[in-house]
C-alpha cells in the first residue's frame, strides 16, 4: 500500500475530457516520481490521471481530490465527487468551480497552494483560473502537451532533484 509523499503536485485539466492520451503517461510518471498527485477529485482529466496513478502501484504517493460541495451546503457533494481513484477525499465547504475558479469560495485556492509544482493538461475555465491562481501564487507550472521526457526533467528541477527517477521492482 502506498504511504504519503513529502512532495505534492497538482494536475488541472478539463472536468469532461479525460484527454487519456495525455493523463495516462502523467500519472504514471508522478507514481514512479513518489510524489502525491493532487486533483479537484472530479471526473476528466482528474479521473484519469488518478487512475493511471493508482494502477501504477506507486511505492510512496497517494492521490488527493480536494472536492467541492453540492449546491444544497457542505453535508453534500456533486454528482460524480469523488472519483472512485481518489484515495484521501478532502471535503471542503467551497462550491464554486468553473469560472467561478478564483472566487474566495472556490476549492481551487486550495488546489494551487498545496502543490509543489502543477501540471496542466488541456482545460476549460476552472484550468484557466487555476492557471492565473498559480501565477498569483507563484506556483510552477508545466504545460504538458506530450514530451514526458520534458516533463519528468522540468518535475525535478521544480521539485529540486536532478536526479531521474528509479523504476522499482515488484517483489
Amino acid at each position: 500500500m502506498a504511504q504519503l509523499a513529502s512532495r505534492t503536485v497538482c494536475v488541472i485539466g478539463s472536468g469532461t475530457d479525460p484527454h487519456t492520451a495525455l493523463a495516462g503517461p502523467v500519472g504514471r510518471l508522478l507514481a514512479r516520481l513518489e510524489v502525491n498527485l493532487l486533483t479537484g477529485g472530479g471526473a476528466g482529466v482528474m479521473e484519469a490521471v488518478s487512475q493511471a496513478f493508482v494502477e501504477a502501484e506507486p511505492v510512496r504517493g497517494i492521490t488527493i481530490g480536494i472536492l467541492p460541495c453540492g449546491s444544497d451546503g457542505a453535508a453534500s457533494l456533486p454528482p460524480g465527487y469523488p472519483n472512485r481513484f481518489v484515495q484521501l477525499p478532502i471535503r471542503t465547504h467551497l462550491p464554486d468551480r468553473g469560472e467561478q475558479g478564483e472566487l474566495p469560495t472556490s476549492r481551487n485556492h486550495i488546489n494551487v497552494l498545496t502543490a509543489d509544482a502543477i501540471v496542466a493538461l488541456p482545460g476549460g475555465h476552472g484550468t484557466a483560473s487555476e492557471l492565473r491562481l498559480a501565477q498569483t501564487y507563484q506556483k510552477p507550472v508545466i504545460r504538458f502537451t506530450g514530451d514526458i521526457v520534458a516533463l519528468e526533467a522540468a518535475l525535478l528541477r521544480c521539485l529540486g532533484s536532478s536526479e531521474p527517477a528509479q523504476e522499482h521492482q515488484q517483489q
